[in-house]
């Protein structure tokens, strides 16, 4: 059982800066040549699939959290 909750938007955003390192890592070892200017499509482009990802998590969670409670807990009866 994990012990902190599943955030994938974090997930997304390491790997679009793992990514950014490795290019520039592979420049640095002489592989390939990497503009000055890479890093800042792929960090820009990875904040934005990382809001998207983290938003439509959110909202997945809230769903699931208000319809396991509005079912499992109706609530005190109403007399009238």
């Amino acid at each position: 059982m994990p012990r902190h909750e599943f955030q994938p938007g974090k997930l997304v955003i390491g790997l679009f800066l793992v990514a950014a390192g490795v290019a520039y890592a592979g420049d640095a070892g002489g592989l390939w040549v990497t503009e000055w200017f890479t890093a800042i499509p792929l960090v820009v482009v990875g904040l934005l699939l990382a809001g998207v990802v983290a938003g439509v998590n959110g909202a997945v969670r809230r769903r699931r959290r208000a319809g396991r409670t509005s079912t499992a807990d109706p609530g005190p009866e109403i007399s009238g």
